[in-house]
């Protein structure tokens, strides 16, 4: 597990507290507890929330109802009939059973994600969890007891494998990073003083049967999805700057004629981020017509807003929903079997997202090439006045290739599960887990693309002289030269645009239009 502990520091200038169970919990609630290590809390009214689920859990037992996870074995062994003796062993044993995964250990955030994602869903009230349990979990995020959880060992119809490896501290076992140490799951609980608790009938399914694996790192992949598209887009504005590109595509009239959605938004975000620019004065474009990598952006830009936009409605919605199985039904005294569960919106909606934003990179990438080409926008080769002596961001171009190529080969759709498991029974599966790390992989890679353009178009900037850039592209050349000095004599840069990658992804490109006082977002 990567290292992290709670941040140091004056109790006033940490995050507030997370209160479940009283509003709708979003993407920036999870970024907050997994990144900031804010305190959650529960509301008064999940207590009595959970204490009536678990009444209906007890009142089945009593009866002899048959129900999946509270009588009976789980997946192929559904047709075990559980003795009442059998019953107490039985949920250390699932959780025992279930921890099977492999690979790296996720990081201390990812794994934060998905302890408050299940927590999240655990205060809905549906899955008849006793309700101490409840507090314990809230108890591990706010102690900062950390389980180590191997990444690999989920298909996306509930988490069993993760979700067993977080809660190996509650029996004692597995093993938890806290306070900077990696330590047996029982002496972590101890040392940050968090009583094991006894589980009771159902305990062990209700605290694996869910996809918080899934949703927690989907709401940290939506976030730097987010991220990572806003620096492309405005790397993308300096860039048409730079060239001294032709904005007549971003006509508003145009875009009306052009009557898509995503069109009309890409038009407003870069018609925003150029207003002022000398660009929009007829005349002062270089060329007739640009290459498509400038003139598509427009276009690109504006759908994959959308398609962040979609992934963030459907994280949300999932932060919102009951995923347990099975669920219970308070107002009907029930328990039923659901598939609740099933993650594949989530899926297919990050794959949309991760295409989008695939296409968004090779027109950067194509940028980046361009503006160091005399013969496209007459500027010295390579950005570099010395001419041959000096390689300027020549060898840039090696690492710009490198990023494109590993962002559209994961970009490519992984599909459903072809293996069916537990002899059967299992025989589809979304791939969610896969999925979220893949496209959370494709944000990353990109946000370093964006940086590298961010530079290269400072760089051309600052070769035409005497220009006038718009609001927000003079916003985004001043936060580049911050961070960033003009390349006159060779040096690593490489160094520098992992540097100005890590300031975005912290949060460090806000820009402000002057103009309206409103985010440079669509």
């Amino acid at each position: 597990m990567s290292a992290g502990s709670t941040p140091a520091g004056d109790a006033a200038a940490r995050p507030a507290a997370i209160v479940l169970g009283e509003v709708a919990i979003g993407i920036e609630a999870i970024v907050a507890v997994a990144r900031d290590f804010a305190p959650v809390a529960l509301h008064e009214s999940v207590g009595p929330r959970l204490r009536a689920a678990r009444a209906v859990v007890l009142r089945a037992l009593e009866r002899g109802d048959s129900v999946y996870g509270l009588t009976t074995g789980l997946g192929a062994a559904v047709d075990t009939r559980l003795s009442s003796e059998a019953i107490p062993a039985f949920q250390a044993r699932a959780i025992r059973a279930r921890a099977v995964g492999v690979g790296e250990p996720l990081t201390i955030e990812a794994v934060r994600a998905l302890l408050f994602a299940r927590l999240v869903s655990i205060c809905h009230g549906a899955s008849g969890l006793s309700p101490a349990l409840a507090e314990t979990v809230a108890a591990m995020l706010n102690a900062g007891v950390h389980p180590i959880v191997r990444g690999i060992g989920s298909l996306g119809e509930a988490d069993l494998s993760p979700l067993a490896q977080v809660f190996l501290p509650l029996i004692g076992a597995g093993e938890a990073e806290f306070a900077g140490t990696v330590r047996p799951g029982g002496e972590a609980m101890a040392a940050a003083g968090i009583a094991l608790p006894k589980l009771g009938p159902k305990d062990g399914l209700a605290l694996l049967n869910a996809n918080s694996q899934g949703i927690g790192l989907a709401a940290l992949a939506v976030d730097a999805l987010s991220t990572a598209l806003q620096a492309s887009v405005v790397a993308g504005a300096l860039a048409m700057e730079g060239f001294r590109a032709n904005l007549s595509p971003l006509d508003a009239d145009l875009a009306s004629m052009r009557g898509m959605p995503g069109h009309s938004a890409g038009t407003n975000w870069l018609r925003t981020l150029l207003a002022g620019s000398d660009l929009l004065e007829a005349g002062t474009a270089r060329r007739l017509q640009d290459p498509l990598s400038f003139r598509c952006l427009t276009p690109i830009a504006g759908h994959a807003s959308h398609a962040v936009a979609a992934a963030r409605t459907i994280v949300e919605a999932e932060l919102a929903s009951i995923c347990d199985s099975p669920a219970v039904l308070v107002s009907r005294d029930a328990m039923l079997s659901s598939v609740n569960f099933d993650t594949t919106e989530l899926a297919l909606t990050l794959e949309a997202a991760g295409l989008a934003l695939a296409h968004l990179a090779a027109t950067s990438a194509a940028r980046i090439m361009k503006l160091m080409s005399p013969s496209m926008s007459d500027l010295p080769r390579f950005l570099t006045r010395h001419g041959g002596s000096h390689s300027g961001f020549a060898t840039s171009q090696k690492t710009v290739s490198a990023l494109e190529a590993e962002i559209r080969r994961l970009a490519l759709p992984l599909g459903a599960m072809t293996l069916p498991v537990a002899d059967g029974v299992e025989d589809y599966a979304p791939m969610t887990p896969a999925i979220v790390e893949k496209t959370h992989a494709i944000a990353k890679r990109l946000t370093r693309l964006a940086a590298i353009e961010l530079v290269v178009a400072a760089e051309a900037v600052d070769l035409r002289g005497e220009i006038t850039l718009g609001r927000g592209t003079a916003a985004v050349h001043a936060f580049v030269r911050r961070h960033v000095a003009r390349l006159d004599d060779d040096r690593p840069m490489g160094r520098e645009y992992e540097a100005l990658a890590l300031t975005i992804e912290a949060g460090g490109l806000v820009l402000t239009d002057m103009a309206t006082g409103e985010g440079s977002g669509p």
